[in-house]
């Protein structure tokens, strides 16, 4: 007969994946040695996978367990919402997942960290990059929060505007177009341009009002984020076209200027989105309004 699983089991098999070792998992779970070796062996059948194998003098977990643990810790966390009565953020213990590029964290990651550090220190915030940005993450518990441009269309996920933010022309301080108060769209397309595109995509909104002045820019280079294409402008002769906040909290210290774009390009609504299953948990939603507020 197939081992069953049950939540002590899940507990194991989370604590071996934080802390990848039987002894600390079994000191974390006040478990003796030999308990947590015999759980791990149940795990192991249970879920037909070797779960951590040796490499070197310590344990690593297989890709298997690196793709559960996300929903083995989802699972426990809705468990222990049901039993709970007390919230205590003083006591609160737990990891948030939060799928963002790195362009917005670059202006949020500091910020959101220290807001929760100073009522929940025991919260660890772990930002993970985009790649699919589809809701099943969202749906299995492998992130918990998403946050970027758009949202997902889908009944069973939450949005929330979490700020607005619209796009500035950024070039070197010491640049020819540095030196112009305000550059028209003919000065700026006389320098190369870097493109920020998770598509690579070479065109965008500023290419369609320079069209209708009859104008065309030479987009030199396509990077993937705005925090790679503020990297690129610090270090080269081209213009980027980058968000608001991230010109104003980076230009100074990468030796940037920044300007309003003379054109009437779209805004940028950066939003929360979620699971349904998450609304009313409390951790949660305190960590959603945390970030709000974070950012009027």
């Amino acid at each position: 007969m197939p081992e069953q699983l049950d939540l002590n089991l899940l507990r194991v098999f989370d604590a071996l994946l934080r802390d990848g070792s039987v002894t600390a998992a079994a000191e974390r779970l006040h478990l003796s040695i030999p308990a947590t070796s015999r759980a791990l062996g149940r795990l192991r059948r249970a879920m037909g996978d070797p779960i951590l194998v040796r490499a070197g003098r310590g344990l690593a977990p297989t890709p298997f367990a690196l793709r559960t643990a996300p929903r083995v810790r989802s699972l426990l966390e809705e468990a222990a919402s049901l039993v709970s009565t007390d919230f205590s953020l003083a006591t609160l213990d737990r990891t948030f997942t939060i799928r963002i590029n790195d362009g917005v964290a670059a202006t949020l990651a500091t910020a959101a960290a220290d807001a929760v550090a100073s009522a929940a220190p025991g919260v660890t915030l772990r930002f993970v990059a985009e790649g699919d940005e589809s809701a099943e993450a969202l749906r299995d518990g492998s992130v918990d929060l998403d946050i970027g441009v758009g949202g997902h269309p889908s009944p069973d996920i939450r949005t929330a505007v979490l700020y607005h933010d619209h796009l500035v022309a950024a070039v070197r301080a010491d640049s020819p177009l540095g030196r112009v108060r305000r550059p028209t769209l003919a000065q700026l397309c006389r320098h190369p341009h870097v493109a920020a595109s998770r598509r690579g995509l070479a065109r965008g909104p500023l290419d369609e009002a320079l069209e209708a002045a009859g104008l065309r820019r030479h987009v030199a280079a396509v990077v993937p984020t705005a925090a790679v294409a503020a990297l690129v402008v610090a270090s080269s002769p081209y213009v980027g076209l980058l968000p608001r906040r991230l010109a104003e909290q980076y230009g100074e210290p990468l030796g940037l200027r920044w300007f309003p774009v003379p054109a009437d390009l779209p805004g940028l609504e950066v939003r929360l989105s979620w699971h349904a299953r998450l609304d009313a948990d409390p951790a949660q939603q305190w960590l959603r309004n945390t970030l709000r507020d974070a950012f009027p």
